[in-house]
């Protein structure tokens, strides 16, 4: 098993007063060339936006974005035809394709909305543009890792153009689970949300990360009550 940690005050930052955003890899302003990414994963930004504030029309090509929200609620409008809100206890995918343009802005007026945008390179380009919006409560099972996104439309959660698998557990404290890889030839990237984790002798606090490959399973004991998410994807 080979790993990676990545500390949550290791990230890039970027504050732009309404805006309050982590980078985990180089993104926008914060470029290190050692956090390109991991494996397909390109991009995780931890954001914070500040009520009635947010992103205005911009576009994307050729790319899996996926929106979870972990407070608050996320408006979103596209050039497709979708247009509402995503609450927290849901998550959102974008298949870019060939290009769609789209906003999001914070639901509410006087609330913060803090929100994860994760970026997944696909493994076919110019696709037809799609949207697609789930509730993953209906998903999870309490101390276990719940498939919350996959490869395949008739799975559970959503789906990407990518051999990925995403999970999301809550854990009580003293709880020890196992993950089995769905592809031993990818990894993946253990983002801890809430509490505190240790992996393979890795600690793991809120908002560390750990990318993890070269192995078939690994064990996480939840130090404390943990809420986590694992992110499997294609290495090459």
């Amino acid at each position: 098993m080979k790993t990676i940690y990545h500390a949550a005050d290791s990230r890039g930052d970027a504050n732009h007063g309404w805006l309050k955003s982590r980078h985990t890899f180089s993104f926008a302003n914060y470029h290190n060339p050692e956090r390109m990414g991991f494996g397909a994963l390109r991009v995780i930004n931890d954001d914070f936006v500040a009520g009635g504030r947010g992103f205005g029309k911009h576009s994307h090509r050729d790319m899996e974005i996926i929106s979870i929200p972990l407070s608050g609620k996320l408006g979103h409008g596209d050039n497709i035809g979708n247009e509402g809100f995503i609450e927290t206890g849901e998550i959102q995918v974008m298949s870019a394709g060939t290009g769609i343009t789209h906003s999001e802005m914070n639901g509410e007026a006087n609330e913060p909305v803090k929100f994860l945008q994760i970026w997944v390179i696909p493994n076919k380009g110019s696709v037809e543009p799609r949207y697609q919006q789930l509730h993953m409560i209906d998903e999870m099972k309490p101390n276990e890792f719940s498939q919350v996104l996959s490869p395949n439309p008739d799975d559970a959660g959503v789906w990407i153009h990518q051999d990925a698998w995403f999970h999301m557990g809550h854990f009580d404290k003293g709880i020890t689970h196992s993950y089995d890889l769905k592809d031993t030839r990818n990894g993946v990237y253990v983002l801890v949300l809430e509490g505190s984790v240790t992996i393979n002798g890795n600690v793991l606090a809120t908002r560390d990360g750990l990318g993890i490959w070269d192995t078939k399973s690994f064990t996480m004991d939840a130090d404390e009550d943990a809420r986590v998410l694992l992110m499997e994807v294609p290495m090459q």
